[in-house]
């Protein structure tokens, strides 16, 4: 070998290897307990944009989708319907970020005109942390 080939030797890359592991035993835990709250945030904002386009369609039509037309009435014109946006109010069907399609009621229950709901990773109402639900009520 020359003096003027360059490369690492293994025992130089077997330290890179344990310090990159000691540095990812270290931030991977913690990091691990914010696909929880990420969760929570997205659906946040899920259901802000659905807000958002439930008073769109009210605008165009007149009133807000009933709850059996439920939230797919952003995605097509449900029957009879006039002055409904062409392609729709959001671009893809609604999910949480669990996998499941928000709970939409009208009217709503909780002194607001509609209801929006998930129930978090648990699909069951109440809950705690990752489990906990997301209602339009609670957000501004």
């Amino acid at each position: 070998m020359n003096k003027n080939d360059s490369g690492f030797t293994l025992i130089e890359l077997m330290v890179v290897i344990v310090i990159i592991g000691i540095l990812a035993g270290f931030i991977v835990p913690k990091l691990m307990h914010r696909t929880g709250q990420a969760a929570q945030t997205r659906s946040k904002a899920d259901i802000a944009s659905i807000k958002t386009a439930l008073q769109l369609f009210k605008l165009d039509t007149g009133r807000y989708p009933t709850s059996g037309e439920g939230l797919q009435a952003l995605r097509s014109a449900p029957g009879g319907v006039r002055g409904y946006q062409k392609g729709g109010y959001l671009e893809k069907d609604p999910k949480d970020p669990w996998g499941r399609t928000y709970i939409y009621t009208y009217p709503g229950t909780h002194g607001n005109e509609f209801d929006i709901v998930s129930y978090g990773a648990d699909e069951a109402p109440g809950g705690d942390g990752e489990n906990a639900d997301v209602e339009s009520w609670d957000i501004n």
